[in-house]
């Protein structure tokens, strides 16, 4: 019996040893390491752009100038579009402008730009303003009137009010009226005729929005004459309120 026990023993230990034995060759070997390197990334993409000139008038001719690494894709705007990866490209702006490139590529993308400034022409320099005296000669006329008369014709009311828009627009402006006549007649009664018609004109000016307090008249007669000829045309002349200017 003692030597069954021993035997069943060692079968049982012999069987055990050999599903070991079998098992550990059946065991997996672990693979070595992979010594393949990755893939190095893409390459990030860069890009400049200038401009030349960087000022212009409006409508002026610019040429923007641009380069590229790296990239696939590049636009300018605006205006622009699509362009290669280096080149230049002429544009005419009219207004201060900044122009950006963009740039795509596997590696990403990248943006430069570049502004332009437009200057207007200068504006021509102003016409020297008019002095007082210029624009008296100019806007202020006289009245002039018939042989023997002191009424006001028309174109003596179409001069007076001339004059009275000049003077409403000027309010420091003052006026002394001189009243003329012509050579025929006696010399007090042309000094009479000539206030008279002084007077026909201060009076129309007033009505007219001028105060009087900024209007004196005189009489000159015949004693101060515009025109020393013996005819028609010169007496006319002779004939009028003059208006000067007053200090």
């Amino acid at each position: 019996m003692h030597s069954v026990s021993i035997r069943r023993l060692s079968m049982l230990f012999y069987i055990a040893a050999l599903v070991f034995l079998v098992s550990g060759c059946k065991k997996r070997v672990a693979a070595p390491p992979s010594t393949t390197a990755p893939a190095p990334a893409p390459a990030q993409p860069t890009v400049t752009i200038n401009a030349s000139p960087t000022e212009a008038a409006p409508g002026g001719t610019v040429t923007l100038t641009w380069s590229s690494t790296n990239a696939t894709d590049l636009q300018i705007g605006p205006d622009v579009g699509r362009v290669a990866a280096e080149g230049s490209t002429p544009v005419t702006p009219t207004v201060s402008t900044t122009y950006q490139i963009t740039a795509n590529g596997p590696g990403g993308s990248a943006t430069a730009s570049v502004s332009v400034t437009v200057t207007r022409p200068a504006a021509p320099p102003a016409a020297p303003s008019q002095t007082i005296d210029e624009l008296f000669a100019a806007k202020v006329k006289d009245a002039f009137f018939d042989f023997n008369k002191s009424d006001l014709r028309p174109d003596a009311r179409v001069a007076l009010t001339q004059t009275a828009e000049f003077l409403r627009s000027y309010p420091d402006v003052r006026i002394r009226i001189e009243g003329y006549c012509d050579e025929r007649g006696s010399t007090e009664y042309n000094l009479g005729l000539g206030e008279r018609r002084a007077q026909a004109a201060k009076e129309f000016l007033t009505q007219l929005g001028v105060s009087p307090d900024r209007m004196s008249t005189v009489s000159y007669g015949k004693e101060r004459q515009f025109c020393t000829e013996h005819n028609e045309d010169c007496w006319q002349q002779n004939r009028r309120a003059h208006m000067v200017r007053a200090q």
